[in-house]
Parts: C-alpha cells; sequence; structure tokens
C-alpha cells in the first residue's frame, strides 16, 4: 500500500467536475483507491465518494492505494490534484 496527503488550493474544494475527471482516471487501474478527509474514509468508487467527504480550500486529504499497479496510479493522481485541485 501507498498513499499521499494533498491539501486542496482550489477555492471551490473538491467539487463536480475535477471528481468526475478524477475517477475516469482512477477507473485505469487495477489497484482499490480509499481517500480520506479527517475521520472520515471513502472507498474511491464513485463520483458521489469523494464529494461526500465535503473538501474545502486548504483541506488536507490523503489518498491510498492498494493493488498491483498502485505506484503509477499514485503518481497520475498525484499529477492530477496537482494540476487541477
Amino acid at each position: 500500500m501507498v498513499s499521499f496527503d494533498y491539501t486542496i488550493k482550489d477555492v471551490h474544494g473538491i467539487h463536480a467536475r475535477p471528481a468526475t475527471e478524477l475517477f475516469k482516471l482512477t477507473k485505469n487501474y487495477e489497484s482499490v483507491v480509499k481517500v480520506k478527509k479527517g475521520d472520515k474514509e471513502v472507498a474511491f468508487k464513485g463520483v458521489m465518494g469523494i464529494m461526500s467527504l465535503g473538501a474545502k480550500q486548504n483541506d488536507t486529504v490523503t489518498f491510498a492505494f492498494e493493488g498491483s499497479d498502485e505506484e503509477a496510479e499514485m503518481e497520475e493522481v498525484k499529477k492530477f490534484m496537482e494540476a487541477n485541485l
């Protein structure tokens, strides 16, 4: 299992458009993704899961990846987050 923390920079937080794009990106991998904010953790199986965290600007979320392609998926998600959120 690999993970990374990311502090949201976007003034709108994690909203529908980037959540949808992120979900489409993760569908290309086999690893299981979990996202955590504070005490709440969700399996990233759909857009509503990540949006239910209510991650706003300056909130820190943790992405955890487990599976055969976890390293590659983590790198792609990091790039996406830095470019979009």
